[in-house]
């Protein structure tokens, strides 16, 4: 089981800070929010690359379909490279309620979903040296920029990808077999519902009836652990990897933005230091 923190916002010098404590105190992994506006997640994970030498690093998550993946694919090469192989790249469709405002991007799922399949493919055909790409949504070709290729072929073995797999829906789960780790969620006729550990085990009980999964793959869960009572953290941790889940991310989603509260809450909890089972 592997431990990571989501840092929930704050300024870059604050979430930099915050990282560098995150190594200091065991953790395995920082990730950061991604949102329309704010502090830029690829430039904060930068500077951590340069402030840490052990940690994962990635973005939780990317709204692949409000952004270029052909950018996307070089802001997670350019930070693998300065990390030393430490970068992991979180994708979803994107949260429509939360953080977008009004910028005039695709908010029809359906058309978000084509667009992420596709962004997927893209960024690994990428990784993978391929600089051509035709699809519904997008269509690229830097065949031209020869000198591009080095830069795709570098990413071998190429940075993990994760992504927000929809359970029961059969089409969001089999694009999680293209990937490398899955980020669950839970729908029923009303929307989003509450994930639980059957239900983890219910989507790897899937996935395995498909085909199976990459060598190495991930299932990653989010919650919140106490930092003054460990053993009730590893108890909620527990189920988690008893089900199968392979990384555990703290969060603090709770209180205000920016607020000296949360910030109090999320340098406590790191300084506490992951919630490691047995």
């Amino acid at each position: 089981m592997n431990y990571g923190f989501i840092l929930p916002g704050g300024t870059a010098t604050e979430q930099l800070e915050q990282a560098v404590l995150a190594e200091e105190a065991g953790w395995d992994g920082v990730f950061v929010w991604e949102a329309a506006y704010g502090v830029d997640a690829w430039t904060l994970l930068a500077a951590m690359a340069m402030r840490t030498s052990r940690i994962r690093l990635g973005t939780m998550l990317t709204p692949l379909p409000w952004r270029r993946p052909w950018k996307v694919a070089s802001q997670a090469a350019t930070l693998d490279q300065l990390s030393g192989g430490r970068a992991i790249l979180a994708v979803g469709l994107g949260a429509v309620d939360t953080g977008l405002g009004e910028t005039g991007e695709e908010t029809d799922r359906r058309i978000r979903a084509e667009q992420l399949d596709e962004g997927i493919d893209l960024i690994a055909g990428l990784w993978a040296g391929n600089l051509r790409f035709e699809g519904k949504h997008y269509a690229m070709d830097l065949e031209a920029r020869a000198d591009l290729g080095r830069v795709a072929q570098a990413v071998q073995p190429r940075i993990p990808i994760w992504v927000v797999g929809a359970w029961p829906r059969p089409k969001s789960m089999r694009r999680v077999l293209r990937c490398d780790g899955l980020l669950p969620v839970v729908m029923d006729a009303d929307g989003f519902t509450e994930t639980k550990p059957e239900h983890v085990r219910a989507m790897l009980a899937w996935l395995d009836g498909q085909g199976g999964v990459r060598e190495g793959f991930d299932v990653v869960m989010e919650g919140e652990t106490p930092a003054d009572d460990p053993e009730a953290a590893r108890e909620i941790v527990r189920q988690w990897a008893e089900a199968g889940c392979t990384w555990w991310l703290d969060s603090r989603w709770e209180l205000p933005h920016d607020s000296e509260e949360r910030m109090q809450q999320v340098r406590e909890r790191l300084a506490a230091g992951p919630p490691r089972i047995e």
